[in-house]
């Protein structure tokens, strides 16, 4: 009954409370925005608006007409995306590592979701190990996680550096073993951590380990000790502190994904899109 048009144009004088910003917002002239707000009236046969030289206002009616006007938009621009998307059908099974899952993995998921609305994803977060030997049982289609870098497996992302991270207020007696917070072995973060100390002559204990990344995010903020982090995932009130402890450089790793060669490869080279932000061709095999 009510034109999601004018629905449209309404909802954005309720919301700046001007005709003119609402013209600016909507890239209409004033005086379409004035009728599509009186056509929408007249299709209410109530009064929604109150204007005089100075100001707008809502009636009770329009405050009751941007609640429905609101919802009557989210569900039109809903099916909108809904059909005009990929008619591209299927399950997807992908697995992250669960520190990218706190970061960008939400960004990926609705790009994914906007284009590919047909899809039914099938998400699985856990440390990059873990996923990989999932893949390899054919239990997952595609996985996005940490690797040494330089293998030849897989498509590389990006190249990051580790660094050691910990709370701003920890401190360390420098003569002590260093605590550290780990995941459980085995584990790519834990083995690189042990092994600089090693190759410096630096002590060390492990004071938390921990099953996922919230409980090492946990276990920092509580100053249980140091962990090793990619230097772009250091999540708030956690720093790096390899300067300040003196503690050895560490190496970099890549952000890799690999797939399963019996999935779907429309679905999977979809996500590999959506990861990427381009047009991704077949994941490399190991050579």
């Amino acid at each position: 009954m009510f034109d999601p048009q004018l629905l449209r144009t309404f909802a954005a004088v309720a919301e700046t409370l001007s005709f003119t910003r609402a013209a600016e917002q909507l890239g209409l002239s004033q005086p379409t925005v004035s009728q599509h707000v009186q056509r929408l009236e007249a299709a209410a046969g109530r009064a929604l608006v109150q204007r005089d030289t100075r100001q707008v206002a809502l009636t009770d009616n329009g405050r009751a007409m941007l609640g429905f006007a609101r919802g009557i938009l989210s569900a039109h621009d809903g099916a909108a995306a809904y059909f005009s998307g990929s008619a591209m059908r299927g399950r997807l099974r992908f697995g992250s590592a669960d520190d990218l899952a706190q970061t960008e993995l939400p960004r990926i998921l609705r790009r994914f979701r906007r284009v590919h609305p047909q899809i039914t994803l099938e998400l699985t977060v856990a440390q990059s190990g873990m996923l990989a030997r999932r893949l390899a049982a054919g239990a997952l289609d595609l996985v996005f996680v940490k690797q040494e870098s330089g293998r030849a497996e897989g498509r590389l992302v990006r190249r990051e550096r580790l660094v050691w991270v910990a709370h701003r207020d920890l401190e360390i007696d420098p003569d002590a073993p260093l605590p550290l917070v780990a995941y459980q072995a085995p584990s790519l973060s834990r083995s690189v951590a042990i092994q600089a100390l090693e190759d410096v002559g630096r002590s060390w204990r492990i004071t938390c380990t921990v099953r996922e990344i919230n409980g090492v995010h946990a276990a920092l903020r509580a100053g249980l000790g140091v962990t090793v982090l990619p230097q772009n995932l250091v999540p708030e009130n956690l720093r790096d502190v390899t300067a300040q402890l003196g503690l050895p450089l560490l190496r970099e790793i890549d952000f890799t994904l690999l797939d399963n060669p019996r999935a779907p490869r429309e679905p999977v080279e979809a996500l590999i899109t959506a990861i990427t932000g381009g047009d991704a061709p077949p994941p490399r095999r190991p050579a």
